[in-house]
């Protein structure tokens, strides 16, 4: 979070909004909590009374600078209190909201999916729910037609909740991080929504929401000063960082604008990479290593800034971790505030606290733990060969157990790059359990025997699966939100597995597999071992002409 913008006479902009926090307050710029300086433990603190408009709190500096996130004492059901009494206001402009449902790709089948509709409830006007599939670009394509058979996926997981017909107005699948998809997210917002009412970001915790309005804020999406008036949403891997509700104001997507748009879209399609600037491909490359499905977000509607000195001071960048931030006394600048005439009619894009994911592995880690556990780049599927007796360990997160068959099968690893995979023999799993859980070997969690005197036990559930063919996957084992175990089979052959997660989490047999040929992408088999040498697919850049093929 950076330093804040400006309220305007509507009510803050990029802070709390009024409906659920008290009015005139001063608020975070990073996650919307009104600020406070009498308790660290709840949200909003501010250290030494300087609670004042422009601040940002202790919780969102220290996860911008230092990507640590601080322990917060959230009363339960806060983050559903805020986010039904935003929804539940009277329509503005004779319109109920339009709601961008963001879903993690990685989590199918969403667990909040299904608590949208009692989330809603008749008293909640809704036009309608655009789903929005965010995270495609840290999936390899298994095979020609990849993105289709995603989509379905997330219509079988929308039609599960009960939301279809007329209130599923769409499915997407973006990346937010990457850009990938966003442009056609906003000419499909403009195209059937232009400015008829608001429009909220909800999802689940971890799903990407506040990343997507930071997207957006620096897209055609929203008015074209914005972006210098409203601060983005802290980002972070800690789950429920959006704390309340954070704006900024929708563009009216007039004929003309619409039309400029499309000459920038069509301009902008016919480029190479060799035509781009030397910033433009650095930028470029640096985003083909984060994903494998990268975009361009550009931006059609945009004022001549004039040039200005930056001020550098030093002494404002040097506090370490366990100092707090201080403000520069130096001099305090007149900020930027929308005028009454912008944002008296304005339509808003509400970020809304993320929905708590329950029996959720990732309640029960630490900040550290988390950022292993959560992908973050592109994901790179690990393939191994077991034979029936042979127990394959993610981390110390997960367990699987290949009981019986009479042929080897095959388990791919969809998970962070960064969590290991360990195989060994069923006689020998519970003792390395018992010896390297919380050590380097499972890496998490981490932190010893004192970790794991703490940590739930793992606990069995027994599944039985048949094989459909050497090269396509029968299910997927999902071990909660550490990731999961893709396993393909001969034709026919009957398997017992036992899979195991911590207590109290949930483990999901997934079937059809959302990534069914996902065994094919391995290279060749290691001597002696049973693992499979790991291969990378190529990145595609979408709206440019020279970039590989898929």
């Amino acid at each position: 979070a950076g330093a804040a913008g400006a309220a305007g006479t509507a009510g803050a902009v990029g802070t709390a909004d009024p409906a659920v926090a008290p009015a005139g307050a001063p608020s975070c710029s990073g996650c919307g909590a009104a600020l406070q300086s009498a308790d660290s433990g709840l949200p909003g603190f501010v250290p030494g009374g300087r609670a004042g408009g422009g601040s940002v709190c202790q919780r969102c500096w220290a996860l911008s600078h230092h990507g640590r996130a601080l322990r917060l004492r959230l009363p339960p059901g806060e983050h559903r209190r805020v986010l039904s009494a935003a929804l539940r206001r009277p329509p503005r402009h004779g319109r109920g909201p339009l709601l961008l449902y963001v879903l993690d790709l990685l989590e199918l089948p969403d667990p909040v999916l299904p608590q949208l509709p009692a989330l809603l409830g008749p008293a909640v006007p809704a036009a309608g729910v655009l789903v929005v599939g965010n995270k495609v670009d840290l999936l390899p394509a298994d095979g020609p037609g990849h993105l289709g058979r995603l989509r379905r996926s997330v219509w079988a997981a929308c039609a599960g909740a009960g939301l279809r017909g007329a209130a599923l107005v769409d499915i997407r699948l973006v990346s937010a991080k990457t850009g990938y998809g966003m442009e056609g997210l906003v000419s499909r917002l403009q195209r059937s929504w232009r400015c008829a009412g608001d429009v909220y970001l909800l999802g689940a915790t971890n799903s990407g929401k506040s990343t997507l309005f930071n997207t957006l804020l620096r897209s055609d999406y929203c008015k074209s000063r914005a972006p210098d008036i409203v601060d983005r949403a802290t980002v972070s891997p800690w789950p429920g960082t959006t704390l309340n509700l954070l704006k900024f104001p929708i563009i009216n997507p007039t004929c003309d604008r619409i039309f400029r748009r499309q000459e920038r879209l069509k301009e902008e399609a016919t480029k190479t990479e060799d035509e781009l600037s030397s910033e433009e491909k650095k930028y470029l490359n640096h985003l083909k290593k984060q994903g494998y499905l990268v975009g361009e977000v550009g931006r059609t509607f945009q004022r001549q800034k004039p040039s200005t000195v930056v001020d550098f001071d030093p002494d404002a960048l040097s506090y370490s971790v366990d100092e707090d931030p201080v403000h520069s006394p130096k001099k305090c600048e007149k900020k930027e505030e929308f005028t009454q005439n912008e944002i008296k009619d304005a339509r808003w894009c509400f970020d809304t606290p993320g929905i708590v994911k329950e029996d959720c592995v990732l309640n029960l880690l630490t900040e550290k733990e988390v950022k292993l556990v959560l992908p973050t780049v592109a994901i790179i599927p690990r393939t191994f060969i077991l034979k029936p007796g042979m127990t394959l360990f993610l981390a110390a997160l997960g367990r699987v157990d290949y009981l019986q068959g009479e042929k080897s099968a095959w388990f791919s690893v969809v998970a962070s790059n960064m969590l290991p995979v360990h195989i060994t023999t069923l006689s020998n799993a519970d003792a390395i359990y018992e010896k390297h859980a919380g050590g380097e070997l499972l890496k998490v969690p981490m932190g010893g025997e004192e970790r794991m005197k703490e940590f739930p036990p793992l606990v069995p559930q027994d599944i039985t699966l048949k094989g459909i063919g050497t090269t396509e996957a029968v299910a997927d084992i999902k071990l909660s939100s550490a990731g999961w175990v893709a396993v393909t089979a001969h034709a026919e052959e009957e398997l017992l597995l036992r899979a195991y997660t911590p207590k109290g989490t949930a483990l999901v047999v997934r079937e059809p597999p959302l990534l069914p040929y996902i065994s094919t992408i391995r290279g060749a088999r290691i001597a002696g071992t049973a693992a499979y040498r790991t291969k990378k697919p190529p990145s595609f850049v979408e709206n440019l002409k020279t970039t590989g093929s898929r």
